[in-house]
């Protein structure tokens, strides 16, 4: 049975913010990557200004739930907006569910990024649905 978590977008605050909700649960900062450490590609050139931004964070917030989150930056940081800076994060239990699920909610939505297996080891896409719902949904390709 897939898991589902938020995820949150920021414009460069999400360091800050996920020291501040690592405060209020009291729980502490599981990963924490930057753009720096993204192998580079050159046909999603890096902005300088843009390295030291999060790529991803975890922060535990029980058993059960996770909080994740990262910076927006480059060509996606012109579509950030308050109020529409989050996701609901998919953790499949297989790459068929990780498509199903994917191709599904996708129907009638847009595609953002397509289901593909990606440099930090997981099969990963994202999506917005017909409702105007943001969606990534991924696999942990490890526990193939």
């Amino acid at each position: 049975m897939a898991s589902i978590n938020t995820y949150l977008t920021f414009n460069g605050q999400c360091e800050e913010a996920f020291l501040f909700y690592a405060s209020v649960f009291g729980t502490k900062i599981a990963h924490i990557s930057k753009f720096s450490e993204m192998p580079s590609d050159p046909r999603y050139p890096m902005n300088e200004a843009d390295l030291n931004r999060v790529m991803h964070v975890t922060l535990p917030i029980s058993e059960h739930t996770v909080l994740m989150g990262s910076d927006t930056g480059g060509e996606w940081s012109s579509a950030y907006k308050m109020g529409n800076n989050f996701s609901i994060s998919i953790n499949a239990d297989s790459k068929e569910e990780a498509d199903r699920l994917f191709n599904q909610l996708a129907t009638g939505g847009k595609v953002i990024m397509p289901m593909e297996t990606t440099f930090w080891n997981s099969y990963f896409g994202m999506m917005t649905d017909p409702f105007g719902i943001q969606w990534m949904v991924s696999f942990d390709t490890t526990k193939a």
